[in-house]
């Protein structure tokens, strides 16, 4: 086959055989039908996604490279930020942005074992899992339905001399009141962590020195995080991102990302700073080799360059995502008109235009759920809760709830134990058509009408 080729012959065979096969094998879409199966998300791609992933095989360089600077610098741009660094996951980015917030490069600032992060219990456990295990203490606060986001006037009464930071995700791409969160953080000082893995796209408008900007979310606070787990607004499989405008912040990012080390020579690359074997750092001997000098407590969570490869075709294609999610959202919504009796129906944010992950709804007094949900499987359309509802009240919390310590929950959190009870969400990811939306619409007015 690649006789008297050259290998960039042979790829460019390799690659458009890959497109070919891609073509006519995947994506072969029949017309829907009632009862069909509507997961609550699902991949979007064509032949450019296999086609980069088959060109980063035949490269065979495995780890982060091209397409990792590509996706990062892709990424960077579109958030209007400054740093961009890819990781293996959402759950990964997490942890990264949290534990930033306690290098001793931060002096007076950084996160010590004991001190505070004011955080929701209605979301999913990685926004919060990083600072238990820390050592850190969340202080859970309530949030409100129908945005299913922080309560902000509980900020004030959550805050002590221990508080340091505020991190909360951005639920279901619905942003939290960015403007009075923000505002809050500048007022004592606190770092603030956007978890935007459930919200790329998303955008918030908030007064910035007597003019309003309008800004995606992820990029007002100190540190944004992704994720490109399959179900997300994007995918590269597993994959997921840090970004911040911050240049102590990223360095910090990069050395827990990449082993805890001190260098910053790229993967493949030394002494780029041209001081490798002339100082002396902690009590190494002098001139000890930087590359193996070490910082932080680090990790490798570093992606491959297979995945930010996807990504990279991925990401051109992601402005066409965020519109359709909206669509879906409002198609949706308007089909669902007249369940109001029977249901609460989400509401985006104030100052928001938001990119939608889901579709959250709360069941009224009088309508159980679980019925609810049990018709609505039963007709194809797949569900799903608010993820750990009361994350407190999950058996990783026993211990503490036994001691009653390690976190703080201010006030009664009686939306975060309604929405436990009374809420669940489908999907409106952009593989899906009108006629999908319609029957979901249908088929949950019927399960409550």
């Amino acid at each position: 086959m690649f006789e008297n080729k050259t290998e960039a012959q042979a790829k460019e065979q390799i690659l458009g055989l890959v497109a070919e096969y891609c073509d006519k094998f995947h994506n072969r879409k029949k017309p829907f039908e009632e009862g069909d199966r509507i997961p609550y998300a699902s991949r979007v791609y064509d032949h450019a996604e296999m086609v980069n992933l088959v060109d980063s095989a035949l490269e065979f360089w495995l780890t982060s490279g091209r397409y990792t600077d590509e996706f990062e610098a892709k990424l960077a741009k579109y958030l209007g930020v400054r740093y961009c660094s890819l990781v293996n996951s959402g759950s990964s980015a997490n942890l990264i942005a949290f534990m930033t917030l306690t290098s001793p490069l931060l002096g007076e600032r950084r996160v010590k074992r004991g001190d505070e992060v004011i955080t929701v219990a209605c979301g999913f456990p990685t926004t919060v899992n990083p600072m238990i295990q820390y050592g850190a203490v969340p202080v859970f606060v309530d949030v409100t339905i129908p945005q299913y986001n922080i309560d902000v006037t509980m900020l004030e009464a959550a805050r002590s001399e221990k508080t340091k930071a505020v991190m909360i995700a951005h639920t279901l791409g619905n942003p939290y009141d960015l403007a009075a969160v923000k505002a809050f953080c500048d007022k004592y000082n606190l770092w603030l962590v956007e978890d935007n893995c459930d919200a790329l796209g998303s955008r918030y408008t908030l007064n910035v020195d007597g003019q309003e900007v309008t800004k995606l979310t992820g990029t007002v606070g100190d540190i944004g995080t992704s994720s490109f787990y399959p179900p997300h607004h994007m995918t590269m499989g597993e994959g997921g991102a840090v970004y911040t405008d911050n240049p102590l912040l990223n360095k910090i990012i990069h050395s827990f990302r990449d082993w805890g080390r001190d260098c910053v020579c790229p993967s493949g690359k030394d002494n780029t700073c041209n001081h490798r074997f002339d100082r002396q750092y902690g009590e190494l001997p002098l001139g000890y080799d930087h590359k193996y000098v070490y910082s932080h407590f680090g990790y490798n969570l570093k992606a491959t360059d297979l995945q930010a490869a996807i990504g990279c075709a991925q990401i051109e294609k992601f402005p066409t995502f965020v519109e359709r999610r909206r669509h879906n959202f409002d198609r949706l919504k308007a089909g669902l008109s007249g369940t109001e009796e029977k249901l609460i129906l989400p509401e985006p944010c104030p100052n928001s235009r938001p990119s939608w992950f889901g579709f959250l709804i709360t069941c009224k007094e009088g309508t159980d759920r679980n019925q609810v949900v049990q018709y609505v499987e039963s007709k194809g359309v797949q569900t799903r809760m608010l993820f750990a509802g009361n994350l407190t009240k999950h058996p990783c919390f026993d211990e503490m709830r036994a001691t009653g310590a390690g976190y703080r929950v201010v006030g009664s959190l009686e939306n975060t134990d309604r929405i436990m009870s009374d809420t669940f969400w489908v999907g409106v990811y952009p593989g899906m058509t009108d006629e999908m939306i319609d029957y979901m619409a249908k088929t949950i007015r019927e399960a409550v009408l």
